[in-house]
Formats: C-alpha cells, structure tokens, sequence
C-alpha cells in the first residue's frame, strides 16, 4: 500500500506531469523507431527470446540498429564492439553532465538513472533546468519523462517482434523509421556548430558506404566527433 501511495503522489506531482508532457511530444516519432527496431531484429535472424532481451538489455536503439547488419554479416566482434562503443560515446557526454544534478544520489539510483536515459530525456531536462544545480522536482521531472520514454519503446519494440513476420516490407516501416529519426534529429540542431556536425557525418558516411561491414557508420561517427572537437575548441578559444 505505501508502494501505491508513493506512485500516486508522484503521478499527482506537477514535475512529474511536466516531464511525461514533454516527453509525450516526440513519442509519435519514438513509437515508429522502436517498430522499426523490432521489425529488424527478427528479420535479421534473431530468435524472439534474443530479440527481447536486447529490447530491454540495450535500451539503445541506434547501437541496436547499428550491431544488427554486422551480426547478421559474421563481422569480427571488435568491430561490433568498436562500433557500438561509438555510437554510444555520447551517453558518455550526457552522463558528465547529468553528474552535477545526479552525483549526489546513492550508486544504485544512478546506474538506474543511466539506465533509462535516453538523448530526448537529456534534451528535455537540459532545456528546463541550464544552471547545473542539483534540485528536489529535478527527479520528479526525469521520471515522468522516463514514464513515457521507456515504455513506449518497449511496448513498440516488442510489438515489432512479435509482428514482424506479419508487417510486409513494403510498407516501407524502414523508411518511415528513418523519416521518424530525420525528424527528431532535425530538432535538435540549434545551432550552426551542429548543423556542421551533422552535414559532416552524412557526407562520410556516403563517401565511405562501399566499405565493408558497415564500416561507413563508423567513419562518419568518427569524423562527425572529430570536427565537433576542433569547432569546439575553437569557439572556447575565441
């Protein structure tokens, strides 16, 4: 009973409510991406019990998307690794920033933090709160987005696992998949460093798209991160 008292305090609270809001805007486009990863996991040939567990293992879903063709091309596990490894780094960044609002909270809540963050959560909760100053509603607000984040991937995700057989290809699920991120990428370039960054990376990965394993990907990462730096470091110069 305490358990359901606190849950509907906190489903009372106006943080709360704020961040599911603001999480509830890009959801549509959420809701299509995590299709598209359920769809792909089985037709890549993994088994449905695999499929799963990676849904809710890798809360990931473009290193999910990016592991997918080199599992199913036999690809060297260093180059999985390597690749999922960078298409994650900017977890990396988020988390260095989440630490001066989060570091104070015990290991377990943090590692559950990391967990269910996502680069909308960063975005949302970066925008309401600027001043890196730990806050009491800030918890309250990062789980009523995760509220809505998290399951609407997996109850998404899972859905285009266990449909996938059912959904033909074409529909074109993948297009509207890759419309869906376009879209939510799009929103997110504010300002002329990103638009740089962003341009950079799809030149790359067009240029490199004959290489093997789907090494293009991660030429244009790279690439992307390395003019990210120098731009950077040349604006903190100035």
């Amino acid at each position: 009973m305490q358990l359901i008292d606190k849950l509907r305090a906190l489903a009372d609270d106006s943080d709360f409510r704020q961040g599911a809001r603001d999480m509830a805007s890009p959801s549509l486009g959420l809701a299509a991406w995590g299709l598209v990863t359920g769809v792909t996991m089985v037709k890549s040939g993994l088994s449905l019990p695999l499929a799963c567990g990676m849904s809710l293992l890798v809360f990931a879903g473009s290193a999910q998307l990016t592991a997918l063709p080199l599992i199913a091309s036999g690809a060297p596990l260093w180059v999985l690794l390597a690749t999922a490894f960078c298409v994650n780094l900017r977890f990396v960044i988020f988390s260095a920033q989440w630490r001066n609002y989060f570091g104070h909270l015990p290991r377990w809540r943090r590692l559950l933090n990391g967990y269910v963050a996502a680069d909308l959560n960063f975005v949302y909760f970066i925008k309401r709160y600027p001043d890196p100053v730990p806050l009491p509603e800030q918890q309250r607000y990062f789980w009523g987005g995760v509220a809505v984040n998290w399951p609407t991937w997996q109850a998404c995700s899972f859905t285009g696992i266990l449909l996938a057989d059912r959904i033909p290809t074409h529909w074109g699920i993948g297009f509207a998949g890759v419309m869906a991120l376009l879209g939510l990428s799009y929103s997110l370039l504010t300002e002329k460093m990103l638009w740089w960054v962003a341009l950079t990376a799809g030149a790359v990965s067009i240029a490199t798209y004959s290489l093997p394993l789907k090494l293009n990907i991660l030429c244009a990462i790279v690439a992307a991160g390395a003019v990210g730096w120098w731009l950077d470091s040349r604006r903190a110069r100035r």
